[in-house]
């Protein structure tokens, strides 16, 4: 091994033999690191709509709900602009065909966390609505809070709950404001923490913290519960595909 000191330090010689000497078979290199195909390939990743979830709803369904009434003019938050169709006696109009593609992959990344086992928080800080958030929790098997969140829960929770604690997969924000209309702190909890988010963003929101952006009414309660009906449906979708193929790998078992 070469040793460097005062007389070789700045030998160009010395360091090009060095530098040779830790070069690696390229042979060895490529058995080491390339895998083969069939084992990176997941058949779940190659379809876009694996769980088809694209059929749960319709734009009608969107427009029925009163997903596409915004608030009023003056509380625009510019970032919410390009999912903005127009103005109408002065409350904004969400573009419902946008509306309806970020919706969709939303409801895709909460069937494919499902089927990987992974946890699932529902939150909304409206009380009017926090009932439907509750049960929505509850009948698909997963966990919703609806109260003050107080933060450090997610940046501190070794602390805060006196043992390492495993963080949620996927944050579904039903509103990414709180009842006071200032941003939730558990957005940016889950920003910093990189726990992956999907929120319904009305148009006084922030969407650029969300990792999922969902543009649309946050307040209706008819809104609420659409969006709850469909992120039950894909939950359980990818839960009950999850079953499927664990009973299906369990009969394929050689018996001994």
């Amino acid at each position: 091994m070469f040793v460097f000191n005062k007389a070789t330090r700045l030998s160009y010689s010395a360091l090009r033999t060095y530098s040779a000497s830790a070069v690696l078979n390229p042979t060895i290199v490529e058995h080491a690191t390339t895998l083969p195909k069939a084992e990176r390939t997941d058949p779940l990743l190659s379809s876009p709509d694996y769980f088809n979830v694209h059929n749960l709803f319709t734009v009608k369904d969107l427009f029925e709900a009163r997903v596409h009434y915004g608030h009023k003019d003056g509380s625009l938050d510019e970032r919410m602009l390009p999912y903005i169709y127009g103005s109408r006696l002065g409350h904004l109009i969400f573009d419902l065909d946008k509306t309806a593609e970020y919706l969709r992959r939303a409801l895709n990344i909460a069937a494919h966390t499902a089927y990987r086992d992974g946890i699932i928080v529902f939150f909304l800080r409206n009380a009017q609505n926090a009932h439907i958030v509750e049960k929505t929790a509850i009948e698909c098997g997963e966990y919703a809070h609806t109260r003050y969140w107080r933060g450090g829960i997610f940046t501190n929770s070794t602390h805060q709950f006196g043992a390492v604690t495993r963080l949620p997969d996927l944050c579904i924000f039903l509103s990414t404001l709180n009842d006071v209309l200032l941003q939730h702190t558990a957005v940016r909890d889950s920003a910093k923490m990189g726990v992956a988010t999907i929120g319904i963003v009305d148009s006084n929101s922030n969407p650029n913290v969300i990792t999922y952006p969902v543009p649309g009414n946050d307040d209706s309660p008819s809104a609420i519960q659409l969006y709850c009906k469909l992120f039950k449906a894909a939950i359980l979708r990818g839960k009950d595909k999850r079953k499927e193929h664990l009973v299906e790998s369990s009969s394929e078992k050689p018996t001994l």
